[in-house]
């Protein structure tokens, strides 16, 4: 639920940092492709008004932006945006902040790795498969991947959070990229440490030696046609936590509204992501699992004593 100290909270946090973001822009000119120096021409919108828009639309109160920028943000919060511009003009604004949204959420918004992780991937349609084939707008961008609920026409979003419940680092891939693949590690390496729990789908001797090197102990279940081995209960209790991040996937995608078929370009698409992960950031019911450690663990003291 939106609410006027939420809509303060965020734009003050982010109005903040687009100052800092904007101060340190200054020092550099815009250049075009060319190398030529353009116009920085402002918009009625600040920078700081546009994200938070952007973020406020994934608190879950409405499933189409153009209906909550309309009768929302233009009538309820009209007050608190006087300078709302059109919804076509918005559209247009919301290319100016994919780089502060960036920026935004690894430095202020997302977590950092606190010793323990978990990762696991999850399948973006961008439309239904009998209409994959007549989809233009993700022509040779989306991909036809497998998934734990069947095939999918889009992409694939990797990512880790730690034991916080707060998102460290993501990557987004096509749908048929396996979630061991080393292009996407390459990536998610460079934010963890210590001990990082996932499915055994990530089960590969070259990503557990890859990690190894890196300051990294990858935890995974075993599959039926493999040997049992010993396992410390630490890891036993902590591997029952990965319900953490598929709470994430779950917030993401039915409040965040993160997957939907309604995208008409590729920019799009890709400022619904990074928004929606943005606002999760701010959500008051994220996931943890450290009370459920402690519990579990003191279950089982009070049991042996």
């Amino acid at each position: 639920m939106i609410t006027d100290d939420k809509v303060i909270e965020i734009f003050f946090i982010i109005d903040e940092f687009c100052k800092e973001f904007e101060q340190e822009m200054s020092k550099q000119p815009v250049l075009g492709s060319d190398g030529v120096r353009r116009r920085n021409r402002k918009a009625n919108m600040s920078h700081s008004e546009i994200m938070t828009i952007l973020l406020l639309y994934h608190f879950g109160t409405f499933r189409n932006f153009k209906h909550f920028y309309m009768h929302f943000i233009k009538v309820h919060l009209a007050q608190e945006f006087p300078t709302a511009v059109s919804y076509n003009r918005f559209v247009e604004l919301e290319g100016r902040v994919f780089f502060h949204m960036i920026f935004f959420l690894n430095l202020r918004a997302f977590g950092s790795c606190t010793g323990i992780t978990f990762v696991d991937s999850t399948m973006i349609p961008v439309c239904h498969n009998l209409r994959r084939y007549a989809n233009k707008v993700f022509r040779g961008l989306a991909t036809d991947g497998k998934g734990t609920m069947g095939w999918c026409h889009g992409f694939k979003l990797h990512f880790v959070c730690n034991d916080l419940g707060e998102i460290i680092t993501f990557v987004l891939t096509g749908a048929n990229v396996d979630d061991r693949d080393m292009r996407v590690w390459d990536v998610l390496a460079k934010r963890i440490y210590g001990r990082l729990f996932g499915d055994r789908g990530y089960i590969s001797t070259k990503l557990f030696e890859f990690l190894f090197e890196n300051g990294t102990h990858i935890v995974t279940g075993l599959r039926p046609n493999m040997k049992n081995m010993l396992m410390p209960l630490y890891d036993k209790v902590m591997l029952r936590k990965r319900y953490v991040i598929e709470i994430i996937n779950g917030l993401l995608k039915n409040t965040a509204d993160l997957v939907h078929s309604r995208h008409r370009s590729i920019h799009n698409f890709l400022m619904n992501l990074i928004s929606a992960m943005g606002a999760y950031c701010f959500f008051d019911n994220k996931p943890t699992a450290i009370r459920g450690f402690y519990l579990e663990h003191s279950k089982q003291l009070s049991i042996w004593e």
